[in-house]
């Protein structure tokens, strides 16, 4: 089985993009991010005829995730809500940045991370509560799905080697001590950083900046990214990015992940 993971930037401006990659890479499931439709405007009809069954959770303009898989997915939620409860939940699911589903035994949770806009504003404490959250929803899971894979754009770079220049970028949203934490706090509870499990050498990035030629200068972030549980992981066979969808003309600013197990 082939997961993707592609923070599209709008569905609508690079449905063409996605299409053709899929037509090319045709993987089982793709876990879109920041498709910024509602759900009656996404485009599902150019998927459903590549073959695919399209789950989605959008709102206008801003955030939104999917789900294409191949073949049926089962118990499909969106929010944390659905598991935690309204009470805890309040209006974090306001936002839509979560989906998930079940194939073959195989928990699929979809997420887009909050970027927090900078440290210490107001989005980055909701960005810190929201992981707070994304925790308790995940111990949950995890006791119910052994087999998960969670992917997604975390907007967190996990280690200095994922950024092209740790030091002159140690201020930003993404590498704070506080987001990092939060993200270890998370896989503590048996989750593997899958793209690692094969590629420990720094220069490897999901994103680049479209301003000062990010892309061509390699100035990246990784911060898209495949988290198995520890079962799951067992299984992985690969896990690789594909850099080819952001040397198109207009592209989004990030390029699809791949595990494959």
């Amino acid at each position: 089985m082939k997961i993707a993971t592609w923070n599209v930037n709008s569905i609508r401006a690079r449905q063409q993009q996605v299409i053709e990659w899929l037509q090319v890479n045709p993987v089982n499931i793709i876990c879109l991010q920041e498709t910024k439709v509602i759900d009656q405007d996404f485009p599902g009809s150019p998927f459903a005829e590549l073959g695919y069954h399209v789950y989605i959770s959008g709102q206008k303009s801003y955030n939104g995730v999917a789900i294409l898989s191949r073949s049926p997915m089962e118990d499909i939620s969106s929010g944390f809500a659905p598991i935690l409860g309204v009470d805890i939940v309040g209006d974090f699911d306001i936002q839509k940045r979560l989906i998930t589903g079940v194939i073959n035994d195989i928990r699929i949770l979809n997420l887009y991370v909050p970027n927090g806009a900078s440290v210490g504003s107001e989005k980055y404490n909701y960005k810190l509560d929201w992981l707070k959250l994304l925790k308790k929803y995940i111990k949950i899971i995890l006791d119910k799905s052994p087999n998960l894979c969670i992917c997604g754009d975390f907007n967190i770079v996990p280690e200095d080697r994922d950024i092209y220049d740790p030091e002159g970028c140690k201020n930003s949203i993404g590498l704070s001590d506080a987001e990092r934490q939060a993200l270890q706090e998370i896989l503590k509870l048996g989750l593997v950083d899958t793209f690692r499990q094969f590629t420990k050498e720094g220069g490897h990035y999901s994103w680049w900046d479209y301003r000062a030629e990010g892309f061509r200068r390699n100035h990246g972030w990784r911060i898209d990214h495949h988290y198995l549980s520890l079962p799951l992981s067992q299984k992985a066979i690969s896990c690789v990015i594909d850099k080819s969808p952001r040397q198109l003309p207009k592209p989004s600013d990030h390029t699809p992940v791949i595990v494959e197990f």
